[in-house]
């Protein structure tokens, strides 16, 4: 492997984010924005794979998955502290096609993430008749300029507009809460009629493969929170504040999900809540009426929550984009800064990719097996790389450890590769078409890209350290 690059510091000045501009409550807000949407809207499509019963152990089933992966990442995020995060934990662990396979398959989940949130956008103010929509692609349009722009102006400012949306999106989650308990009926779980699938009955309506189907809807409540890692050159003491950033998001989220997935088809029914397009809103208008000011207050504090994450997954894509691209993985003009510090190419481009995507295809389920699939791969990796480096490299300096060690991630592993089957059950069309996607970046790294690797970069200095080091032993 090769380095073509040209004198460090001018290389490493031109590409600089801005240190220091988080701490772990803004870390703890980053991970809630970044799924807080999945809350809103989403999950509820796979009531109509799985049924509540399928759709709940999905959920347990993923919660466990992302639970024990969050604690395996806050132990490599306070170890590996770069840009890079999960390219960076993989590259150290698995080798330069390891890291940039992890590295692309997050790219690809974070960069259709949003799009399918646009549209999940849209259809939330379809649904309240703002501006005489009825055609959302301007909604796209303008989320995308809007909030890619504000990103371009410096990651203090995003981050903390983000804490202020995402605050307010937790109090409409709590405003559902309390509205919907008075009316809830277990019987309204368990509406959808049995079909002739294999192990179908009440509670399971679609058998044992809609739990399958179910587990990409299941990973839909908590898919992003990995991206807190990403965060970790602009934070002011990433030893300390991941851990506690990542490990506070995903409690949040455990709890928030399992709230929703109870009250909203257990008051409503899940059969209606297995096509609405605005989950929330319209169980709350089942309960209380069409004119409903309640609903309409979730309806608009809704908005909310789908902007925060849509806001957050931009930040995301941008860094992991940025760190792919300054190692020389990608080309390396996409992770030039502006003088704010700000990555505005690799804020650009996957943003237009994703409105283009957004527009074209239309289709937010869709959109989410695109994006699952991308996380499962990556999912599969992430945890591989923490069992690899404890048992390659005990010794290694680390901030924090993650309780049960191997074991932990272990669990986390099997989860995932089940979850990669799962999404072809769900759509084998769509989930075929991002794998030969994914193998196509594979083929560019191989033939082209891994010769042009810039060891000056932080993710590839931990890895020559590190091999360096276990030459010496």
């Amino acid at each position: 492997m090769a380095d073509h690059s040209p004198s460090e510091s001018d290389y490493l000045g031109k590409r600089q984010l801005n240190k220091g501009a988080a701490g772990w409550v803004l870390l703890a807000g980053l991970g809630v924005a970044y799924v807080v949407s999945g809350d809103f809207s989403g999950w509820n499509l796979g009531l109509a794979q799985g049924g509540w019963g399928g759709l709940l152990i999905a959920f347990l089933l993923m919660g466990l998955m992302y639970t024990c992966m969050v604690l395996g990442l806050a132990e490599l995020s306070s170890t590996l502290p770069t840009a890079g995060a999960g390219y960076g934990f993989a590259r150290r662990a698995l080798g330069p096609l390891g890291g940039f396979a992890t590295g692309m398959a997050i790219l690809i989940e974070y960069s259709v993430a949003p799009a399918a949130i646009a549209t999940f956008i849209g259809g939330y103010i379809e649904s309240l008749g703002l501006f005489g929509i009825t055609n959302s692609w301007p909604v796209y349009l303008v989320a995308y300029l809007v909030f890619i722009g504000i990103h371009c102006v410096g990651v203090g400012e995003a981050l903390k507009l983000m804490f202020v949306i995402t605050a307010v999106a937790v109090v409409a989650l709590g405003v559902f809460v309390v509205g919907m308990i008075p009316h809830f009926d277990i019987g309204k779980l368990v509406e959808i009629e049995p079909t002739g699938a294999f192990g179908a009955n009440g509670f399971l309506p679609f058998g044992v493969t809609g739990v399958l189907a179910a587990l990409v809807y299941g990973i839909w409540f908590f898919l992003a929170v990995e991206g807190v890692p990403l965060a970790a050159e602009e934070t002011a003491n990433p030893r300390r504040d991941m851990p506690r950033g990542i490990v506070v998001a995903i409690s949040v989220l455990l709890c928030s999900g399992l709230a929703v997935l109870i009250l909203a088809p257990g008051g409503a029914g899940a059969l209606s809540m297995s096509e609405s397009e605005s989950p929330l809103p319209d169980a709350l208008r089942a309960v209380y009426g069409p004119g409903s000011g309640l609903a309409q207050f979730v309806n608009y504090a809704g908005l909310a929550g789908l902007v925060a994450s849509f806001f957050s997954i931009i930040f995301a894509y941008s860094r992991q984009l940025f760190a792919l691209s300054r190692a020389g993985y990608l080309p390396r003009w996409l992770s030039l800064t502006t003088r704010r510090n700000t990555p505005a190419l690799a804020l650009i481009i996957p943003g237009t990719i994703g409105f283009i995507l957004a527009t074209t295809v239309r289709d937010g389920g869709l959109l989410i097996d695109i994006a699952v699939f991308g996380a499962t791969v990556s999912y599969v990796l992430l945890n591989l790389s923490h069992i690899v480096l404890r048992i390659r490299e005990p010794e290694l300096d680390r901030g924090y450890w993650t309780p049960g060690g191997r074991v932990t991630t272990s669990i986390a592993l099997v989860l995932a590769v089940v979850s990669v089957v799962a999404t072809f059950l769900v759509d084998v069309m769509a989930a075929s078409y991002t794998l030969g996607v994914f193998v196509l970046a594979l083929a560019y790294f191989w033939f082209y890209s891994r010769h042009r690797v810039v060891t000056s970069a932080p993710e590839e200095e931990f890895a020559s350290i590190a091999e360096a080091e276990s030459k010496l032993k």
